[in-house]
C-alpha cells in the first residue's frame, strides 16, 4: 500500500540503481516514470528491469505478475514528464556537478511540495542541495546494490531536510519492505565511511602480497562472516565506483583513505570488474 503523501515516483538515471529502485518501487505498486538522457538508456534499464523480474519470478518472490509490474513503469529522456511526481530519486553519474544541475532542473519542473532525494553513496546532500530555494525538501535515500534484493536504505540528513521530510524518507522506505538507518550528512556516511577503506585495505594486503586474492577473502568471510570479501565486493561493486568513492573520502578526510596503489591501476587498465568481465578476478 502507498505512503499516503506518495502516488507517482520519478528516478533520474536508468543504469543498474535507477533500474532497481524503479522496479522496487513498482512491485510495490507505485506508479513510476524513470529518465535517463537517451532512449537507449532507458532501454537498457528496461532490459535490466525484465531480467530481474524474470528471475524473482521464477523463484515465486513476486506478488504479481512480471507484466503488471512493468506496466506501472513509464520511460523518458524528459525530466518534464517528472513534473507531477510526489517523489523523485535521482540515481546519476557520482559527480557533484552533474546532480546539483539536475536538482536545481528538478525545482523548476517538479512540485513545491514534492520530495527530492538523491541516491548518492558520498556526496553531501547539504552540498547537492545548496544552490537550491528550498534545500529542506532535499533527502538522501542511498539503496544498496542490488536494489531488489538488499534490505537496507541509508537515510542521509542534510543541512536543511526537515524533520518531516527525514520522516516521510523513512516511511517510503519502510513501504517498499526495506530497513532503514540514519546519517548526519558526514563523508561517505556510516556505510561507505566504513566499507570503502575495508575494501581498499584488502586491496592494500593483496599488492603486498600477505595472502592471494582468494585466502584475503576467503580469511575475511570465513573469519568475520560476511557474505563476500573484500576483492570479490570490490569486484561486484565496480573498481571505478569504490576508486571515486575512496578519493571523495580521501579529498574529504584526508590520508587514511588514499587509495590503494593496485586500485587506480586496475581502473587505469579497464579491469572494472564483474561488469567488464576482469577485475581481480575473470567473469564469463
Amino acid at each position: 500500500m502507498a505512503v499516503e503523501t506518495i502516488d507517482r515516483i520519478g528516478v533520474v538515471g536508468a543504469g543498474t540503481m535507477g533500474s532497481g529502485i524503479a522496479q522496487v518501487a513498482a512491485t510495490h505498486g507505485y506508479d513510476v516514470v524513470i529518465r535517463d538522457i537517451e532512449t537507449e538508456f532507458v532501454e537498457d534499464g528496461f532490459e535490466t528491469i525484465d531480467d530481474s523480474l524474470g528471475r524473482l519470478e521464477s523463484r515465486d518472490a513476486l506478488e504479481d505478475d512480471p507484466e503488471t509490474i512493468r506496466g506501472r513503469i513509464e520511460g523518458t529522456t524528459s525530466l518534464d514528464d517528472l513534473a507531477d511526481c510526489d517523489l523523485v530519486v535521482e540515481a546519476a553519474l557520482e559527480d557533484l556537478t552533474v546532480k546539483r544541475d539536475i536538482f536545481a532542473d528538478l525545482e523548476d519542473v517538479c512540485d513545491e511540495d514534492a520530495v527530492l532525494a538523491t541516491n548518492t553513496s558520498t556526496l553531501s546532500i547539504t552540498s547537492i542541495a545548496s544552490d537550491l530555494e528550498r534545500p529542506e525538501r532535499v533527502v538522501g535515500l542511498h539503496f544498496m546494490n542490488p536494489v531488489p534484493v538488499m534490505e537496507g536504505v541509508e537515510v542521509v540528513v542534510g543541512e536543511k531536510t526537515t524533520d518531516e521530510i527525514v520522516a516521510l524518507a523513512h516511511e517510503i522506505a519502510d513501504d517498499l519492505e526495506k530497513t532503514t538507518w540514519e546519517s548526519d550528512d558526514k563523508p561517505g556516511f556510516v556505510t561507505n565511511r566504513i566499507l570503502m577503506p575495508w575494501i581498499n585495505e584488502g586491496i592494500r594486503a593483496y599488492d603486498e602480497g600477505v595472502a592471494t586474492k582468494a585466502d584475503i577473502d576467503a580469511g575475511m568471510e570465513l573469519g568475520t562472516n560476511v557474505p563476500m570479501g573484500p576483492l570479490t565486493l570490490a569486484d561486484h561493486i565496480g573498481l571505478d565506483v569504490c576508486l571515486h568513492a575512496t578519493e571523495t573520502l580521501h579529498e574529504e578526510l584526508g590520508d587514511r583513505y588514499k587509495p590503494a596503489y593496485l586500485l587506480k591501476r586496475k581502473v587505469e587498465a579497464g579491469d572494472l570488474g564483474k561488469k567488464t568481465g576482469e577485475g581481480f578476478y575473470e567473469y564469463d
